[in-house]
């Protein structure tokens, strides 16, 4: 299996983490797509050019979405209960929190941190997207997901966790936004990737684009 990813992406990260912590690089190739996303050999593949995107062997296509990726590679993967746990009462909770990362929480993301990309974002829908985080979607993490809880409903990290925590260093392209970030949110931020430390050249390299951004709305103000 090939693994297309974008290296500084997060979305891309949780399902690095997880080839990397499944010691699974044999099984599965992680390459640059960075370039070729709309070239006709990858729109053949994925028709939504899209990264990360799994491209399985022989003739049997592709999946992409980063939340499939990850459920895919731990139900098919030795070691993958380690990350996406088999008691079904778990799974669903940790479904649940992957949906509400889709449906929710990420999209409040675009308007904030699209900027670090070149993208044009309004400073209204920015600010708009973060009190609809610090309101609505924090308390929800913190105050139900990490209740009691260093990891989602966890003691130890599961892919849930990968696909929340890489997204949250998006704000800090927004040096103002991420200061008021509450401080159990950053806490969990940094113990999620301090959790998969073969995977850090790839949080950096998110971290130092939007910890470096200077451009056109970075000081603005929540």
């Amino acid at each position: 299996m090939k693994l297309h990813i974008l290296p500084p992406s997060a979305n891309s990260h949780g399902c690095i983490a997880v080839v990397k912590h499944l010691k699974i690089e044999d099984k599965v190739e992680i390459v640059n797509a960075y370039g070729k996303t709309r070239t006709p050999e990858f729109l053949a593949i994925n028709p939504c050019h899209t990264a990360p995107t799994l491209e399985f062997d022989g003739d049997d296509g592709a999946i992409w979405e980063s939340c499939a990726i990850m459920r895919y590679l731990c139900v098919n993967c030795e070691g993958g209960d380690d990350l996406y746990p088999k008691d079904a009462a778990m799974r669903g909770k940790i479904d649940m929190v992957m949906d509400w990362r889709q449906t929710g929480m990420y999209t409040c993301i675009p308007d904030i941190a699209y900027v670090v990309f070149g993208m044009e974002c309004s400073d209204e829908g920015a600010k708009k997207s973060f009190a609809k985080l610090l309101d609505e979607h924090f308390p929800v993490l913190l105050d139900v997901f990490l209740k009691d809880k260093p990891f989602i409903y966890s003691d130890k990290p599961t892919i849930a966790d990968l696909a929340v925590a890489p997204v949250l260093t998006f704000i800090k392209c927004r040096k103002n936004f991420w200061a008021k970030v509450p401080d159990g949110v950053k806490e969990y931020h940094e113990r999620v990737l301090a959790a998969f430390p073969d995977t850090k050249e790839n949080f950096d390299m998110l971290d130092g684009m939007c910890v470096g951004y200077d451009g056109a709305g970075h000081d603005l103000e929540p």
